[in-house]
């Protein structure tokens, strides 16, 4: 069976690579893409990498059914998403959200980091968090009212929140890691990550050959991290840095282990992680003494995760290796689609990365 699908802010880098792996679905059908700024410019026009591909054109948002669609993917900015969610959830399309709009479950946290006011709190109520090895359950119930009949809201985790939820998440649930205590998270990402627009940050002529930190103790991944891990509320300290690659992410997750917890080895702590990912297609833990690397995943929706243990610093080093707009973003959003539509989850992404 093939489902329609439409993707509003289709002319970004997370929209562009949903329209790349749709185009690729066995049960997806890209039936609109829209971009105000490129209406009327075939796809294959903007990105030559559709060439022979796809015919469509993009729409205007105004212009676009997507009523008509089975699921939109919405990606766009942060408020856009409260705008534009609440409708088509009415008209009876399953939404899949990439923005920041319904990952937070408490309206006045989004608030606060978003400096906006969260205009769909209702929603919130029903939203299914997007991070299938980690939130599998809502994804799953989401999936049982899907094929009740009931259009659904899926609200993705972000890009840092993934590659640093998949990398600490087994040693949280096994109780390794003390609860008191600071958790230390340093990711670097691709420029893809910061959008398309080029900025004084992202030019070309700024971001190669330069590595920077940003967004020093006030990045707004930072609540979403805490939530999804169940960390104490100001425990996280997270530092993203900005790196000259187009696609990639890596977060390192500094674990302290709880006073009570035996020091695991490491082939004891791979083996918990082995365990806790054993059902998850998408996520690879890699073998001990190997870690992960960006090249190995990217223009996938595939995760690395890569362990090691600091024994004097009773410490665990979990490591998380994504493709920012892939499993960071449109990937992921695929990925929770199938569940939602009661597909394998890894429908249309079984790509490898390119090997060199």
């Amino acid at each position: 069976m093939t489902y329609k699908a439409g993707i509003v802010g289709a002319a970004g880098f997370a929209g562009i690579e949903l329209a790349r792996l749709i185009a690729g679905h066995p049960h997806f059908e890209l039936a609109a893409a829209t971009s105000d700024a490129l209406a009327g410019t075939p796809l294959a026009s903007a990105y030559p990498a559709f060439a022979g591909v796809t015919d469509l054109a993009f729409s205007t948002h105004a212009e676009a059914n997507l009523a008509a669609c089975d699921v939109v993917f919405l990606a766009v900015p942060h408020t856009a998403a409260l705008a534009v969610a609440p409708g088509l959830i009415e008209q009876g399309a399953t939404v899949v959200d990439l923005s920041a709009d319904f990952r937070l479950k408490d309206p006045s946290v989004y608030e606060q980091w978003y400096k906006t006011p969260h205009t769909a709190p209702d929603l919130l109520k029903q939203v299914a968090f997007g991070l299938p090895e980690v939130t599998g359950a809502e994804l799953a119930q989401a999936a049982a009212r899907h094929a009740a009949g009931e259009a659904v809201l899926v609200g993705c985790a972000g890009c840092y929140p993934t590659a640093t939820s998949l990398a600490a998440a087994p040693a949280i649930r096994a109780g390794l890691v003390d609860a008191s205590a600071t958790v230390v998270v340093d990711a670097v990402s691709g420029v893809t990550g910061a959008g398309k627009k080029a900025t004084e940050r992202t030019h070309f002529c700024f971001a190669n050959e330069n590595v920077e930190a940003y967004g020093v103790g006030t990045h707004r991944h930072t609540p979403e991290i805490e939530q999804i891990l169940g960390l104490r509320t100001g425990s996280l300290v997270f530092t993203p840095h900005l790196a000259p690659l187009n696609r990639g992410l890596l977060s390192t997750v500094n674990l302290p282990l709880a006073p009570d917890a035996p020091l695991p080895s490491v082939a004891e702590l791979n083996e918990i992680y082995q365990r806790f990912y054993e059902n998850a297609p998408l996520v690879t833990v890699l073998p001990t003494g190997t870690l992960p690397k960006t090249a190995s995943v990217a223009g996938t929706a595939r995760a690395h995760v890569g362990v090691a243990v600091h024994e004097a610093a009773r410490m665990i080093i979990a490591i998380g290796a994504i493709d920012n707009i892939g499993k960071g973003a449109a990937g992921q959003a695929v990925q929770c689609a199938n569940i939602v539509f009661g597909l394998p989850e890894e429908a249309g992404l079984n790509a490898v990365s390119t090997p060199v």
